[in-house]
């Protein structure tokens, strides 16, 4: 990709900024991380930027590895260390405190509240990475239809059925490989 060579320092500093908005994990933030990235640095294509994730989700271990191969993708191992960094450091010790005080006070009807009404946010930071990460797809004629049966079929097995997520997402990989999406 084209573009000013990566700054690592501005890397680990949005990554930072993107770990204290990460409701529901780093992965609620992909479509910021996205427009930095793709849009506004042009360090990565979108192509790039999607293969990054979908490589990373496919893997076994922690979601959040996502975020190592977009920045291993950027600027190699640095790249890597500089993104995880941010995006684990501000986090990791968020939880560490909250936690402490949440399990002192869960009988507090605000910490009950607080619970609940992070719920939704989660959910629609969730579909809106879901939906940038579906555009390329949707948008090329040859994969729309396969990639709307995809969505269609994963939504109804999801709120239908107590199939575990591991095996709808080896499905969509599977069919991904053999070229049907």
């Amino acid at each position: 990709m084209s573009g000013a060579p990566p700054d690592l320092w501005a890397l680990f500093l949005h990554f930072l900024t993107l770990s204290l908005l990460s409701i529901g994990g780093a992965i609620t933030t992909a479509p910021e991380m996205h427009r930095y990235l793709v849009g506004e640095q042009h360090w990565l294509s979108d192509t790039q930027f999607t293969t990054s994730i979908a490589l990373a989700q496919a893997a076994p271990g922690p979601n959040v590895l996502f975020v190592a191969v977009l920045g291993w993708n950027v600027a190699g191992l640095s790249g890597a260390v500089a993104a995880m960094a941010g995006i684990l450091l501000p986090s990791t010790t968020l939880v560490l405190a909250a936690t402490r005080w949440a399990r002192n006070n869960r009988d507090s009807i605000g910490v009950r509240a607080f619970t609940a009404g992070m719920a939704p946010i989660t959910l629609g930071l969730l579909l809106a990475t879901g939906w940038l990460l579906a555009q390329p797809f949707l948008t090329a004629p040859e994969h729309r239809a396969g990639t709307l049966a995809l969505i269609a079929t994963t939504l109804v097995l999801t709120l239908r059925t107590k199939l575990s997520l591991v095996w709808l997402v080896l499905g969509g990989g599977v069919l991904g490989a053999l070229g049907w999406v």
